[in-house]
């Protein structure tokens, strides 16, 4: 980041506000050494601060600097004239956004954070893809930096793993970057259980031999065979009929697959990586899975995490789907439609999203899609997920300013808690992961609030 205003006590300020939270910020009191740099193609900034009332030149006409020499930066101007007129001449000349000095410090926060995210999406619109796996993974969130690290030490290891995720986090996209991170050169098939009929999945799998039932005309190499040498991506695994499982079992323990209908058998060497959004641990206790197949498939188990927990990657998938429908050529989201996609919950999770776009471009007009482009109710589900805020005491309103806000904000916390827990239906690992905490601090806030969690387990 880089902060510009000639007043220098202004400018430290605004600096170390911005670096206490974590931006790596660079600050400057004159104009003239920012627009040479300009011009030397030296400014990486991703987003300036840019007071308009600098001297020998103003902030307008080192906002046309930037616009003019194709910068990707966001750049928010600072003023001290709250009149209408200024904001429309700095948003005129290309301002991302302005702010009237002195500026609170959660507007500041919001308009830096908004401006960063812009600035994302226009360098990944301009950029384009990147090679290898971060190309099937789009993100830089510390989740799916995880995943990738994940990715890339298990894509040369001959081991079974078993990816875990909601649907629409793309289960199936980590699965080919585990094999075009291997042996890209050998087969790839794919196959989803829960979309094969229960009276056909054997054959797909297997295969059968001429005459083993009505209609098989042919003898017929199933998916094993097809993929002999590479890799069967099994999605939905956990809906796979238990018929099923028993002869998948043994396939995987002697490497021999044996076509219904036919008294043969055929060795094959397949590795085979699992998908599923169901818990195979609680379908094994209930009986809808066996024990036995779900360790078989579980030597090594990938989460893929859900979009809302990686928010931050929101602008690269804007970017890449924008680009991946429409060229090199893709309009731009506006800042306001960038923030409600940022703002949603995406129970649909990246899946929904592309879906989501598909619909913004076809509604869109001009070079850039606005609020107006995208779902309806895109945006406002967030506000619905949240708990209701509580009703505090109106005493508050009569206690010091100290006082008072210790009590909202416990007030809050345990309201918060306690919604946390029903929606993880009294699972401290659940709760934990849903609050973004570890359970040894969630531990910790339930016994200051006296909140029970087995109250909350579901009664069997």
């Amino acid at each position: 980041m880089l902060v510009v205003d000639d007043d220098t006590e202004i400018a430290q300020a605004l600096g170390r506000k911005l670096a206490y939270v974590g931006y790596t910020v660079e600050v400057a009191t004159a104009p003239w050494p920012i627009v040479q740099r300009i011009h030397n193609q030296r400014a990486d900034w991703d987003v300036v601060l840019l007071d308009v009332g600098l001297p020998e030149l103003s902030g307008i006409d080192v906002l046309k600097q930037f616009r003019d020499s194709g910068s990707l930066a966001s750049v928010v101007m600072l003023t001290g004239d709250a009149s209408a007129t200024t904001a429309a001449t700095c948003l005129r000349a290309g301002a991302f956004h302005y702010l009237t000095k002195p500026c609170l410090p959660v507007d500041l926060a919001q308009a830096v954070e908004s401006a960063a995210r812009h600035t994302c999406l226009r360098r990944r619109l301009v950029q384009g893809g990147v090679p290898g796996t971060a190309a099937i993974l789009i993100g830089e969130s510390p989740a799916i930096r995880r995943l990738q690290a994940a990715i890339d030490r298990l894509a040369s290891h001959d081991v079974a793993v078993l990816i875990q995720g909601e649907s629409g986090t793309g289960k199936e996209l980590v699965a080919r970057a585990l094999h075009a991170g291997g042996a890209p050169e050998r087969p790839f098939l794919a196959i989803n259980c829960s979309a094969i009929p229960e009276t056909l999945i054997d054959t797909e799998l297997f295969g059968h031999a001429k005459g083993a039932f009505t209609g098989a005309s042919a003898d017929r190499d199933g998916m094993f065979v097809e993929a002999d040498g590479g890799m069967l991506f099994l999605d939905e695994i956990g809906d796979m009929p238990l018929h099923v499982q028993a002869r998948l079992l043994r396939v995987l323990q002697e490497g021999e697959v044996r076509p219904v209908g036919s008294s043969s058998v055929r060795q094959v060497t397949v590795r085979v990586i699992a998908a599923t959004h169901v818990n195979l641990a609680e379908a094994v206790a209930a009986g809808r899975f066996r024990e036995d197949l779900f360790y078989r498939l579980n030597v090594v188990a990938l989460r893929v995490p859900p979009l809302r927990e990686r928010l931050d990657d929101i602008p690269l998938l804007a970017a890449h789907f924008l680009r991946k429908h429409c060229g090199p050529d893709a309009p731009s989201l506006t800042p306001g439609a960038l923030d409600a996609l940022v703002c949603d919950m995406w129970p649909g999770n990246v899946r929904e999203l592309e879906n989501a776009l598909l619909h913004a471009l076809a509604f869109h007009q001009g070079q850039t899609i606005g609020v107006e482009s995208l779902p309806p109710r895109i945006g406002g589900r967030r506000q619905l997920d949240l708990p209701p805020m509580p009703v505090v005491d109106e005493r508050a309103h009569l206690l010091p300013l100290t006082e008072a806000k210790r009590l909202v904000n416990a007030t809050f916390e345990r309201a918060y808690l306690l919604n946390v827990l029903e929606r993880a239906r009294g699972s401290m690992s659940e709760a934990a992961r849903l609050a973004g905490i570890d359970r040894t601090n969630l531990r910790r806030l339930l016994k200051r609030y006296q909140i029970q969690s087995g109250a909350l387990r579901p009664r069997r």
